[in-house]
């Protein structure tokens, strides 16, 4: 099953990227299963599902599958080119990170591999959807890329074991962990470069686990301008997500929503000689088998209000 926040194009009207207009989108948000090329809509049922996603994810895994039945009959239709695609969580309750989480990308910068997980997190008013602009900020011009895999968690918990972990996630998404590497090495959380506005694209929707299969052996590409990138597979992980769901919630209690985001592979702009960062008018695709493609357009960062 795939998931998707999503608004009809006649509701989003004409919007730029700055943030107040990302936060009207959510006011108009809706939730739908992607089925081909149609978007049934969960709000349009006789017994609405929620519009909000994690509201949705928190009903359950058997409320989502009795939901599909009833929408593939019921359910208001609309072809995938006729709504304007949000990303997946547009406000998850938690954004984390993980860095050094492949043995290519840890080689491409000459460190010792960890032996422990290092983890930061994104602000998560850096969260865009499938489409939307990345925007290189006023103060920085060594903006990166990393495609990563992602998943969601539905839902909460606490010390759950590596092999009871894939009961709490919902399922996958694609993620663009955009750096701003001179303000990322500025501290050693990593929070500040690794939050500015419009630098966590995500989508472009939720595949569930029944649908994905195996999230540890999938194919992930990126491109710059149709420049391959980044050429790599998830079994390449140093750390797999069940294992990270572990460590976490060691810690603290996840929740229904919260974005896991699972690191980079070797081929990031600043692994190039000379390194290759973002400038306004590049476009970024991040492809991962069985989920879909993440496609960024990248300007230069416009007014805020």
């Amino acid at each position: 099953m795939k998931l998707l926040s999503f608004a009809y194009s006649s509701e989003a009207g004409e919007t730029s990227h700055t943030s107040s207009s990302r936060d009207a989108l959510l006011t108009v948000a809706r939730t739908g299963i992607l089925v081909g090329d149609e978007v049934l809509d969960l709000t349009s049922l006789e017994e609405p599902l929620p519009g909000d996603m994690i509201e949705l994810l928190a009903t359950g895994g058997e409320a989502l599958s009795a939901a599909f039945r009833e929408a593939t009959d019921k359910a208001r239709r609309a072809n995938l080119a006729e709504v304007r695609v949000l990303a997946p969580v547009p406000r998850p309750g938690k954004f984390l990170g993980i860095g050094l989480n492949y043995a290519s990308h840890v080689a491409e910068q000459n460190i010792a591999r960890p032996a422990d997980q290092l983890w930061f997190n994104k602000q998560v008013t850096c969260v865009i959807g499938d489409k939307e602009a990345i925007e290189i900020p006023r103060v920085s011009s060594m903006v990166d890329y990393e495609g990563e895999l992602a998943f969601v968690i539905g839902t909460r918990c606490r010390h759950v074991m590596a092999d009871e972990a894939p009961r709490v996630i919902a399922g996958y998404t694609i993620v663009n962990d955009v750096s701003v590497r001179d303000w990322q090495w500025r501290t050693p959380t990593m929070t500040m470069g690794k939050s500015f506005d419009t630098h966590g694209p995500m989508g472009p929707w939720i595949v569930t686990p029944d649908e994905l299969g195996d999230p540890h052996d999938l194919s992930l590409r990126t491109w710059v301008n149709n420049d391959l990138r980044q050429d790599a597979n998830t079994s390449e992980m140093i750390f797999n997500c069940y294992e990270m769901v572990e460590h976490l919630s060691t810690a603290f209690t996840l929740e229904p929503g919260d974005v896991i985001t699972t690191g980079t592979p070797a081929g990031v702009g600043m692994g190039r000689k000379p390194p290759a960062y973002l400038v306004a008018g590049d476009e970024v695709k991040i492809a991962i088998e069985g989920i879909g493609t993440l496609t960024n357009p990248v300007v230069q960062e416009r007014p805020w209000n």
